[in-house]
């Protein structure tokens, strides 16, 4: 197993210009909810962010849960909790260093709604160091349902990056359940 350090990374990457090619700072960064689409994370970070996938990656000793509720998206959002006994699923990507703030502002730091967790990722045989992930600063004590469009977008990111379908099942049953008993919870 190799071990790779998140902190500062250099890549090669594709500028506008196809003729100019340039290497930049990057870092690591590991998405389980909707950043996990490529399609919706070009929609914050202005630039498609497909060429950065790394690919599924593990994050060993948490566990989703929905602990946090978006006011923008008036619906339950994604989270991780510290779970010895328990793995999330989601995808490593490698970004240029110019798009943290970008990405920040989409998870709300400055408004105190996630902020970076440090966190160790396996990929393959491949440990990387140093991965920035978020995670809900003010936790609800309940989890609460996502909605439709949150959903899919977080359906679509974990499909479209092949994350494995045992995974997509557990996602899908995850969410599913959720509806269901907020359903039942307002009749």
């Amino acid at each position: 197993m190799s071990n790779h350090s998140g902190q500062i990374n250099h890549i090669w990457v594709q500028p506008q210009n196809p003729a100019k090619v340039e290497t930049e700072p990057t870092f690591y960064y590991f998405a389980y909810g909707s950043c996990m689409c490529p399609v919706d994370l070009k929609r914050s970070l202005g630039e498609n962010t497909y060429p950065y996938v790394i690919g599924p990656a593990i994050l060993k000793e948490y566990k989703l849960r929905f602990y946090g509720y978006s006011p923008l998206r008036k619906c339950g959002v994604l989270d991780v909790v510290n779970d010895s006994t328990s793995l999330v699923t989601g995808v490593l990507y490698q970004l240029p260093w110019r798009l943290s703030e970008n990405l920040d502002q989409r998870e709300g730091v400055s408004q105190q709604f996630y902020r970076h967790e440090i966190v160790d990722i396996h990929h393959k045989d491949q440990i990387y160091n140093n991965v920035r992930t978020y995670v809900v600063v003010n936790k609800l004590e309940e989890e609460v349902a996502p909605n439709d469009w949150y959903f899919n977008v977080v359906l679509r990111g974990a499909i479209t990056c092949g994350l494995p379908e045992e995974y997509c099942w557990h996602l899908f049953n995850k969410m599913h359940q959720l509806q269901q008993q907020h359903k039942h919870q307002k009749k």
